[in-house]
């Protein structure tokens, strides 16, 4: 108490100002019409002003959930996508009724951890057996190809980036059917190579590479970028330089991607593996 009494002494007139200021301010705003419209205005400016910058706050402290929530709702239209489903149909130009049965599912994962500087580049994701992911299913973000799942435990796996020397990518022009490999060289992780396309196919500057039919892990149709550069490698081949659809540097949500005929496809192609020559 002794202490609040020196307080008080010591800055009596500074609070003595401020009490005459805050009735000066009272006063003028009971009495004056305008001066009390202006300064029920000036307060809800400023009241105004607070409500913006707390909602900004509170908005970017939710835009992960935020962007979880769409990715999941992505998933789910994907999964309704005429590219996720396979048609029994023989002749479909002669029906009018379409069959078709689910042949992709997509699950949505968060990056957890990626890398763009190495010769060989891996991601891990938060999702795992728990949720569906085996080994050696695709990974797609919404711009495109991203790699490979390799090892899965019940929370996490492990993705093969496209950013890798091994990784192979069964691609096409999409204004042809002329199909090759989109291998990345390990300089630049905006760019890769496309081999084994025909000197003779037309192919130009801008023409998108997308995933091929061949694929047994992609669906088909998935960006994988644009040509950026032509040349020739040979009397046979072109050399195409692909820029990647996708922005591994800002990677945050992507879509593993399940095909429900793979085991189906790999039996029968092993069975045939085994036949003699």
């Amino acid at each position: 108490m002794r202490n609040f009494f020196q307080l008080i002494r010591r800055y009596n007139f500074l609070l003595v100002f401020l009490l005459l200021q805050g009735l000066s301010f009272f006063l003028l705003s009971r009495n004056n019409g305008y001066q009390r419209a202006s300064i029920v205005g000036a307060s809800n400016q400023v009241t105004g002003e607070m409500y913006v910058a707390y909602s900004n706050v509170t908005d970017y402290l939710t835009l992960g959930e935020t962007n979880r929530l769409l990715s999941e709702e992505n998933a789910r239209l994907r999964k309704n996508d005429s590219l996720a489903f396979y048609s029994s149909l023989a002749d479909s130009t002669h029906v009018n009724d379409t069959l078709a049965v689910q042949q992709y599912d997509y699950i949505s994962a968060r990056v957890i951890n990626n890398s763009v500087k190495n010769v060989n580049n891996y991601l891990t994701l938060d999702k795992g057996s728990l949720n569906g992911v085996q080994p050696e299913m695709a990974v797609i973000g919404s711009n495109g190809v991203v790699g490979i799942v390799k090892d899965v435990s019940e929370h996490f796996c492990t993705v093969i980036s496209l950013l890798h020397r091994s990784t192979k990518i069964s691609s096409k022009v999409a204004s042809s059917e002329y199909f090759g490999s989109t291998i990345w060289d390990g300089s630049s992780p905006e760019y890769a190579h496309l081999f084994d396309i025909p000197s003779h196919a037309k192919v130009s500057l801008g023409d998108s590479i997308v995933t091929s039919t061949y694929s047994g892990i992609f669906p088909r149709g998935i960006l994988i970028g644009t040509v950026s550069g032509l040349g020739e490698s040979g009397e046979s081949f072109k050399e195409i330089e692909v820029r990647l659809s996708t922005n591994f540097r800002t990677l945050s949500y992507v879509y593993i991607v399940r095909n429900l005929f793979k085991a189906e496809r790999d039996s029968l192609e092993a069975k045939t593996a085994e036949l003699p020559e």
